[in-house]
């Protein structure tokens, strides 16, 4: 039996636990701590920053990939060296890590990107500011996800706090910032590649965010033109071909007010953009995941539903268990799909997601956020 190595003990290594026993794959997760959201396939826990920690739980398995991107590069150069197949490798998981290097190598392939600069002090960011009509998104280039590490500004001192931090490092270290985009709405172009080359590509979906965090996706798009889903798809192929991305890949981008498309972030792992796929796809992401690290044919990527819609669950019950909601929901809403996470409710935490698909995308929509909302506070 193929053995397949998860660094991390997250939602997305949970979510690949049914693809892995319907392919009849051993999936062996290096958690974090105890009782992560992949506990049933957690078979170590311990500190993915630590070289032989990782490389012994490595040595165990055939292929390893991950559930996150914050693996230090040291650590992933470390498993390569050691002869162990990682996928995404340590030269493309580089410009998901930092933010910086990723704007730059967009550019370098004339990828379209947000107007960017690296500023390294106030006055870097202030003329960035005089020169881009007075407002800007500042952005640290590591670590930052869900809206964390990210701010928008009209003033220098508004991120003098993370300069001071950038002071105590020493020199070298630097912000990211970026034109304020008048966006009209974010999508994301999901993909996976395969080490052979093989790309899929799934329809493009909207996502639509609130206080930064990922709250609902819409699959396909709705009210998406012909010519912008070719863009999209070209724009993930020069980024998987170009960056060398193997799995699972999610491109989120800008969809402007004169039809434009701009790259806005880069996730090199099964995305939250890509949950609806469980029920509304022919290969859901997770299965496709495997399937792409293993380097076997991929699987096809239409809709089974002309309508998918993908709600997150934030926060969960104020009082008890997510799973005492269940009744509730699935008695008002029987056609709704329910993914819990395993994680203790908490104010504004991602602990499950709710799928609804159909024919006609109102009533879709309705089933979806209805059925979470039973499954929230």
């Amino acid at each position: 039996m193929v053995r397949v190595g998860v660094i991390g003990g997250g939602q997305l290594a949970r979510m690949m636990i049914p693809a892995a026993v319907n392919l009849g794959i051993d999936l062996r997760v290096l958690a974090e701590a105890d009782g992560m959201s992949a506990q049933l396939a957690a078979t170590a826990v311990g500190d993915y920053h630590d070289v032989d920690v990782v490389l012994a739980f490595a040595k165990e398995v055939d292929v390893v990939t991950f559930d996150h991107e914050h693996v230090p590069q040291d650590v992933l150069r470390a498993l390569v060296d050691a002869g162990i197949p990682v996928h995404p490798g340590p030269d493309a998981l580089l410009y998901a890590q930092d933010k910086l290097l990723m704007r730059q190598k967009l550019s370098d392939l004339g990828l379209p990107v947000p107007v960017w600069a690296r500023v390294e002090t106030e006055a870097d960011l202030q003329a960035f500011l005089d020169a881009n009509g007075g407002h800007a998104v500042v952005k640290t280039p590591r670590g930052g996800y869900d809206g964390k590490g990210v701010r928008v500004v009209s003033a220098a001192h508004e991120a003098s706090d993370w300069f001071t931090v950038l002071a105590e490092h020493g020199a070298g270290d630097a912000l990211l910032v970026e034109e304020l985009v008048d966006f009209r709405r974010e999508l994301a172009q999901l993909s996976a590649r395969r080490p052979s080359g093989e790309l899929v590509l799934w329809p493009v979906v909207e996502s639509i965010q609130r206080d930064g965090v990922c709250a609902e996706v819409i699959a396909p798009a709705p009210g998406f033109a012909i010519r912008i889903a070719d863009v999209a798809a070209q724009i993930a192929t020069d980024v998987a071909t170009g960056l060398g991305v193997t799995g699972v890949f999610a491109v989120e981008l800008f969809e402007t007010a004169d039809d434009r498309l701009l790259v806005n972030e880069l996730a090199m792992r099964p995305h939250n953009s890509g949950h609806w796929t469980q029920d509304g796809s022919t290969t859901s992401q997770f299965e496709q995941h495997l399937r792409a690290v293993l380097d076997l044919p991929l699987g096809a990527t239409g809709c089974t539903e002309p309508h998918t819609v993908m709600v997150n669950i934030l926060g969960g019950p104020r009082e008890g268990a997510l799973s005492d909601r269940y009744p509730g929901a699935m008695s008002a809403h029987p056609t709704a799909k329910i993914h819990n996470y395993g994680k203790d409710p908490r104010p504004g935490r991602k602990v499950g997601h709710v799928n609804a698909s159909g024919t006609e995308l109102d009533v879709v929509a309705y089933e979806a956020r209805a059925a979470a909302a039973f499954l929230q506070d």
